[in-house]
Order: structure tokens, then sequence, then C-alpha cells
């Protein structure tokens, strides 16, 4: 028998004083509820309820049992409710992992999620590695690449695409490439997690695909010492749209080969479990999602 159902029933004979009253009261037979206490009393080995045919009385042993199971019932339907209320209402620690590009625009969503939700603290720990959200105990990853591990559960917030760009100064010093193949002549720079490697992949005017193996001294996994190699000339980039968005626009850095559409790529949220997500992880996801969508500009400043 399910042993917190005896607890209950062994607590309601008492405070009922008999069997005939807690049955009524649990809506359960008599003799079921006799054979939770019965159950108890086996386990126990010990005599927890004195019965006559008239009356039933509680022992010494029985009374302080009864005395800590009323305690244990009474922390377990607070648990209960404490369970229902975190699940109604964003609270606790949201661990959350993220791609060092997507600080700038993770960190002001950040802090207004815990401005709407007071209770809530956020542990934000930033890096290119692909973390075990599991085994390292985070709720949630914020990935711009696809991510290795099939058994995550992953939720599409936008797509996205790199653009093809250089600064001018890089020009300056080098013949600005005409067509795909042209890239091969280059120095690139080259992101260690780009999903196909050192194979870049676009599709042509046409609708066709075109993939141009490329080549260069300065690899990394961290995209901001990308933007830096390029901004100082070093090469060329295939840099992600969001992260470079001001230097084109200030022109720091320049398109190229704009009739070349790079694949496109979506920023994802990363979590372990489908069912009974955590209310505090599934409204920052909603958040998220619903400030990507509001900012295309930052998604695709090319357009």
């Amino acid at each position: 028998m399910d042993r917190m159902t005896s607890l209950t029933v062994f607590t309601r004979v008492v405070d009922s004083g008999g069997f005939s009253a807690a049955a009524r009261k649990l809506e359960m037979s008599t003799t079921m509820v006799s054979n939770h206490v019965q159950a108890l009393e086996d386990r126990l080995g010990v005599r927890l309820l004195n019965r006559t045919t008239r009356h039933v009385s509680v022992t010494e042993i029985g009374r302080t049992y009864y005395d800590r199971c009323v305690q244990i019932l009474a922390q377990i339907e607070e648990a209960d409710r404490l369970a229902s209320e975190m699940q109604a209402t964003p609270r606790g620690k949201l661990r959350l992992y993220s791609n060092a590009s997507m600080v700038g625009f993770i960190t002001p969503v950040v802090g207004d999620f815990v401005t709407a939700y007071p209770h809530v603290s956020v542990d934000l720990a930033v890096g290119e590695r692909m973390v075990d959200l599991i085994e390292e105990g985070y709720d949630l990853a914020i990935r711009t690449t696809p991510p290795p591990d099939s058994s995550l559960i992953v939720r599409r917030l936008t797509p996205w695409r790199h653009v093809l760009c250089c600064a001018p100064s890089y020009l300056e010093r080098h013949a600005p490439p005409h067509v795909a193949d042209d890239l091969k002549q280059h120095n690139c720079l080259r992101y260690a997690h780009y999903p196909w490697g050192d194979q870049w992949h676009f599709t042509g005017p046409h609708g066709e695909s075109i993939v141009v193996p490329i080549a260069g001294n300065l690899v990394t996994n961290n995209p901001e010492a990308l933007k830096g190699w390029a901004l100082d000339g070093h090469g060329i980039l295939l840099g992600p749209s969001f992260l470079i968005a001001e230097e084109l626009r200030r022109g720091r850095l320049v398109r190229l080969l704009e009739d070349l559409t790079p694949i496109e790529l979506a920023i994802n949220a990363l979590y372990p479990h489908r069912h009974h997500l955590a209310t505090t992880v599934r409204r920052f996801i909603d958040l998220l999602a619903e400030r990507l969508a509001a900012h295309r500009n930052w998604l695709e400043p090319a357009a």
C-alpha cells in the first residue's frame, strides 16, 4: 500500500475517533481504512491503535507517531503549495548559458525579466563551448548554431544569416572578390564552430547552392575576436549579422558579393525537458522570442 496514503488514513482515524467516521471523510470503505492502519502497524511492528467493538483509542506509541505524522503531512502540503506557486509565477534561480555574440541583446532582456519578476535571480554564463545542460545544471542555453545533442528540446526563436564583409583597409591592400571562387585567394577569418567547418555555404543569385573551401591564418571560437581581426583589416569575415550591424552602418565594415546569400541559420533556445517546463524558463523564452521578433533590424542589418 502507498505509505503516504496510509499515514493520511491513520491521522484521520485518530482525528475522527474511529474507522467508520474516517472512512466517510476519506470516501473509502471501512475495510480499506482498517487495511491501511494494519499495514502501518505490520511495517513498524508496533500497535498504534487499541480497537474494541465500540471504541478506538491511541496507544502511547501511536500518539507519538501521530504527532510526527501530522508534522510530516503538513510539510508535504506546504511543499506542494510552494511548488504550485513557483509553477504559477516565475521565481527562483534561472541558470542561463549563451554565446558571447548574443550578450549585447540578452543582457537587457534579462534586466527586464528580473524587473518584471522580482522573485527571480539569473545566473548568466557566456562562452562558445557546447555545454552539457543536465550535467552542468543549466536550465537553458541560447545558441546561434545547430545543437550537436539531438536529445535536447530545441525551440527556434528566429532565423538569421551571416554577412560577408571586410574592412576598407583590407581592400586597400587586396583586390575585392568578384565571384565566390575568388574567396579561395583571400585570407578568410575562420570561426571554429561554423556548422560546415572550412567550407562557406551560400545560395547564388539563381537559387543554386554554392560551397567555397576557404583558408586563413586566423581561427577562433570567439566571434568578438573575429570581428576585431576584421576591423583591423586582417581578412574577410563571414560574420553574424547581429554582431556586426553597427560596424556595417558606420562603414567600418563593407559588404562583399552581395548577390550571394549565406545559408539561413536560427537562434535557438535549448533545454533538457519538454514536460512540466518550469514557468521561469518558459516565460523567459517567451520574452526573448518576443524581443527578437521586434528587432529584425538587429538580426538583418543588410536588409
